[in-house]
């Protein structure tokens, strides 16, 4: 599925981004903003000026393909500020929900890094119009952290890429940048392991006694805590992504604690 043309033209929209990032609410790159503080002050009046007309055109869903019929569903409800994450597979009748990301209990760290690229590789090998690094990983990373044994300098090569490859030509002003991802991301140092079972599925727990600093808000947890984390369609999705790029069965989820 190719991005809707109406988020195609706010992908090179550095008030989009301003938004998307929550650097309009004093998320990282709040200090880099200059002029569009004062634009995005005045759309926030605009929005509650017409806060009783209908939403239905700020909402939408984005569909990327990975293989075999197996999607990852971006949704984007820009009235609200609020974000989702979910995949589907031909056994799904409807998406299920990895994380979300919003201004007041988000809980976005679906994915590792590992995977976040899998996916955004088979997406471009789908459909070689949405490049990787691109739009997707642009659009997707703000779901995936890093964590110890990552290549996070790599890692944020690659999304300084992908925002620099949306940037327009000559604008100088604010836009999102690798190091501004990374602020919200970095779990490097904050006791978060990962643990694999026999089948397969892979989550992880973060030692609240004794991290440093960073909460990780995951819904990614055990399969045994009834919590409804969709392994089973997570490890398709993954599964139809390596068969799409080729890599080995193990290379996406090989990065556990």
């Amino acid at each position: 599925m190719a991005i809707p043309s109406v988020l195609q033209e706010s992908l090179h929209d550095p008030v989009f981004w301003a938004r998307y990032t929550f650097a309009h609410e004093e998320g990282p790159g709040a200090d880099r903003l200059g002029d569009l503080e004062d634009l995005l002050n005045n759309d926030d009046d605009d929005d509650d000026d017409d806060a009783d007309e209908d939403s239905a055109d700020s909402s939408l869903d984005v569909a990327f393909e990975v293989g075999d019929g197996h999607e990852v569903v971006l949704s984007i409800d820009a009235s609200t500020d609020s974000y989702s994450l979910g995949i589907t597979t031909p056994d799904l009748a409807e998406p299920a929900e990895l994380g979300w990301d919003d201004l007041a209990h988000w809980h976005p760290h679906a994915l590792r890094w590992a995977e976040l690229d899998l996916i955004c590789r088979a997406i471009a090998a789908r459909n070689p119009r949405l490049q990787h690094p691109g739009a997707p990983l642009a659009l997707l990373c703000r779901f995936a952290a890093v964590f110890d044994d990552d290549d996070v300098d790599r890692a944020v090569a690659a999304v300084d890429e992908a925002y620099a490859a949306l940037r327009p030509p000559h604008w100088k002003g604010y836009w999102p940048c690798g190091a501004d991802w990374l602020e919200r991301a970095d779990f490097r140092g904050e006791k978060v392991t990962w643990q694999r079972d026999e089948a397969g599925n892979l989550w992880a727990h973060q030692d609240d006694a004794d991290r440093d600093d960073e909460p990780f808000y995951s819904t990614r947890l055990g399969p045994d805590t009834g919590d409804g984390f969709p392994h089973v369609p997570l490890r398709a999705v993954l599964n139809a992504a390596t068969a799409t790029v080729g890599d080995p069965p193990e290379s996406a989820g090989r990065q556990a604690g």
